[in-house]
């Protein structure tokens, strides 16, 4: 994949965790709660279609403020790749504010060991910097390391 650095992030990890257990854990409501924000921040709702076109829409509560955050999935191939937007909500509708497509690769690397890569794609160099500037790198780093203890203590 070709990626753009005046407006994309890339994230990439070697975790001790098997693939279909990550697809799992990115793929199931209940699974996403657990993992999606940093922490103290949690999820509050999580709504999954798993269907490109179906929804991904989550509530989060950070610092005692609710954030809604609807999309789509756009791309999915199962237990390696999920792309999604808060560009569109469901039925295509297009979005006010969109912030970016994620693209969440998923990759054996030996027996249970998985490269997770997560990218952020963004509409303008801006954007991009903004979400840096958010601390894209810490945060989603955050959710990695959350998303494997979870997968880790779920005993599979």
């Amino acid at each position: 994949m070709n990626l753009d650095p005046k407006t994309d992030l890339k994230l990439e990890r070697i975790v001790d965790v098997p693939r279909e257990l990550l697809w799992e854990c990115w793929t199931t409501p209940e699974h996403i709660k657990n993992f999606f924000v940093p922490r103290p921040h949690t999820v509050k709702e999580c709504e999954i279609d798993l269907r490109v076109g179906g929804r991904f829409n989550t509530l989060f509560d950070v610092d005692g403020n609710e954030m809604k955050n609807d999309g789509v999935f756009l791309e999915i191939d199962p237990g390696k790749k999920l792309v999604f937007t808060d560009a569109y909500t469901e039925g295509w509708k297009p979005s006010e504010n969109p912030f970016m497509t994620a693209i969440i690769l998923l990759e054996d690397v030996s027996d249970g060991v998985t490269r997770y890569t997560a990218i952020a794609r963004h509409w303008s160099p801006e954007a991009r910097q903004r979400h840096e500037d958010m601390g894209f790198f810490t945060g989603w780093g955050i959710v990695i390391d959350q998303l494997v203890e979870y997968a880790k203590n779920l005993g599979r």
